[in-house]
């Protein structure tokens, strides 16, 4: 216990109980008695962070006369309180009249900055708010939601929270300060949190679609040319043209040797992937074709292999049989012997 009393007033983040501040959450831990909306708070953020013996006081179950009993317990006793806000307790939930009531009262007063809504609903869709033209982004809290139209004739960004049975009002306002039906709207319930809704939509389409989704209570509206949805870029391969012939992607040096080494190995057993290489890759005859021009203009000029001499071999003629008689019934002539010659 402190030796005058304490409220801190903790805001608590977009709703999610992970994305409360370290100083929040020992704060928490700290005090004798928590208030907070478990409508508007994640009630793990309260589970996970407060004491067993902490006194939890749902908000919207209490008059604003018994939260100043509260406050005046706190100071008697010398209590801790924390008051949990969504969002940024810094930026809104009507913290400075109450911070000013606990300095009468005479009690210690903190506040523990959070993670604002607003900030939580630009980072869901991922874009950054302040980069427009004027380059400012304007805040519009439910009580000062009568001053739409004078904001909406700045023409910046726009982040307004308006309660859901409110939109038709709110959209006439955004007409009547300059803002066209085409203007990007982005619809944010309950960001961050298990049942969060985030819809892009239009000035003209919004009030039908918070019908849609039966949105009564308050919602941040983000109204501005920021908060366009990014045009997705598809594959071209998806938009082409029935009549545009699909090139095929051109086979390199290396895929073509290597669907040369597939076909060629016969005998050996070839891998799937690897056929299904080769298929792919299959070389055309034009680019072999330029590609061997290339090769023999980048190599040196060598010298042709000496051809092998050929020998031209006369084919005989066949010789006809030779035919042999028998020894029985044909005999060898005797060789003619010349006459002598007479003496003189």
């Amino acid at each position: 216990m402190t030796t005058t009393g304490r409220v801190s007033f903790v805001g608590a983040g977009p709703g999610a109980a992970d994305l409360i501040t370290l100083r929040g959450a020992r704060r928490i831990a700290e005090a004798d008695v928590v208030i907070w909306a478990p409508a508007a708070v994640d009630a793990e953020c309260v589970r996970e962070h407060a004491r067993a013996d902490a006194e939890l006081v749902d908000f919207s179950r209490v008059t604003q006369e018994e939260i100043t009993d509260i406050y005046r317990r706190a100071a008697a006793s010398r209590q801790t309180v924390v008051r949990l806000h969504a969002g940024d307790a810094a930026t809104g939930g009507r913290v400075q009249e109450q911070h000013d009531l606990c300095v009468r009262l005479g009690l210690e007063v903190d506040v523990v900055p959070g993670v604002a809504v607003v900030a939580a609903a630009a980072a869901k869709i991922g874009r950054e708010i302040t980069l427009t033209e004027a380059s400012s982004t304007v805040l519009i809290s439910p009580e000062s939601s009568e001053l739409v139209a004078e904001f909406a004739a700045l023409q910046t960004t726009m982040a307004a929270t308006v309660s859901g049975a409110r939109t038709g009002q709110f959209v006439e306002k955004l007409l009547q300060g300059g803002y066209s039906e085409q203007t990007p709207v982005v619809v944010a319930y309950k960001v961050s949190q298990a049942d969060e809704l985030v819809v892009h939509t239009t000035v003209g389409e919004l009030e039908s679609v918070v019908k849609k989704h039966k949105l009564y209570r308050p919602t941040l509206f983000l109204v501005g040319a920021a908060v366009k949805q990014p045009t997705r870029r598809v594959s071209t391969s998806a938009t082409s043209s029935v009549d545009e012939p699909i090139r095929a992607a051109r086979p390199t040096r290396w895929s073509r040797r290597a669907a040369t080494r597939i076909s060629t190995r016969v005998d050996e057993p070839v891998p799937a992937a690897a056929v299904t290489a080769a298929a792919v890759t299959e070389p055309n005859p034009a680019w072999t074709a330029v590609e061997e021009i290339q090769q023999s203009v980048r190599k040196p000029a060598e010298e042709p292999a000496p051809k092998p001499k050929l020998t031209v071999v006369a084919a005989e003629k066949p010789k006809p049989p030779t035919v042999r008689a028998s020894t029985s019934t044909a005999k060898k002539k005797p060789a003619a012997r010349k006459p002598k010659r007479p003496n003189s």
